[in-house]
C-alpha cells in the first residue's frame, strides 16, 4: 500500500491560534508514520481572499494559491482545521476556497446542463472544528449548518468525501488541561489516519 499524502490546512487568520496548535499536533502524529504531510497555514499565505469580480472575470492566482492547488491535486487526504465564528468558517478560509476551488480545477460545469463534473473525486477530508456553541445546541438548533456547508456544498461539490468531523467545544472557557487533552487526541488522530 502506498504512503498516504496529506495536506493540513489551518483556516485561521492568527498563526498563534488554537487551530494552529491543533494542526501542528495532527502533523506530529501523522509524521510519525510513513505518510507524507504538507502544511498550508492560511495566515502565512499571501493572497487576496476576495473574489473581486465574482465569476464574471477570472483573477490571476497568486503564487501561494498556485502552490495550494498543486498540493491539493497531489493529496489523497485533506485535514481542514478551523474555528466556527458566527455560525460559519472564518473569512480567510471562505476566501481561500473561493479563490482556489475554481472551475477547471475543482469542478467543471457541463454544457447546456445544470450538472457538473467533480474533478477532485477520490480525495477524502477530515474537519477539525473548534467553537463555543455547545455540541447539542449546534446539532439541535443549528442543524450543524456549518458542517453541512463544508461537507456537502464545498467539499462534496468538488468530489471530496468527508470521512470525519471532530468538534472541540467550548474553547473559550476550556482549561489548559482540557486543551492539552484535545491536542493529544488530535495527535492520535494523525497517527491513526495517516
Amino acid at each position: 500500500m502506498k504512503d498516504k499524502k496529506i495536506v493540513v490546512i489551518t483556516g485561521h487568520s492568527d498563526p498563534e491560534s488554537f487551530s494552529g496548535a491543533l494542526s501542528r499536533a495532527y502533523i506530529e502524529g501523522a509524521s510519525s508514520s510513513t505518510a507524507q504531510v504538507r502544511y498550508l497555514d492560511l495566515s502565512q499565505l499571501t493572497f487576496d481572499p476576495i473574489l473581486r469580480y465574482g465569476y464574471r472575470q477570472r483573477m490571476e492566482l497568486e503564487e501561494d494559491l498556485k502552490q495550494a492547488q498543486e498540493w491539493i491535486s497531489w493529496a489523497d487526504h485533506l485535514v481542514i482545521v478551523y474555528p466556527v465564528w458566527w455560525g460559519a468558517m472564518p473569512a480567510i478560509l471562505k476566501g481561500f476556497f473561493d479563490r482556489v476551488l475554481l472551475s477547471g480545477f475543482a469542478y467543471r460545469m457541463r454544457d447546456n446542463s445544470s450538472m457538473w463534473d467533480k474533478l477532485l473525486t477520490g480525495k477524502t477530508a477530515h474537519m477539525i472544528v473548534t467553537m463555543d456553541t455547545p455540541r447539542w445546541y449546534n446539532r439541535l438548533i443549528y442543524n450543524r449548518a456549518n458542517h453541512m456547508i463544508m461537507k456537502r456544498n464545498i467539499l462534496g461539490f468538488c468530489g471530496i468525501k468527508t470521512v470525519g468531523i471532530t468538534e472541540f467545544t467550548p474553547v473559550s472557557s476550556s482549561s489548559e488541561q482540557q486543551r492539552s487533552s484535545w491536542l493529544h487526541l488530535v495527535k492520535r488522530l494523525g497517527e491513526k489516519l495517516a
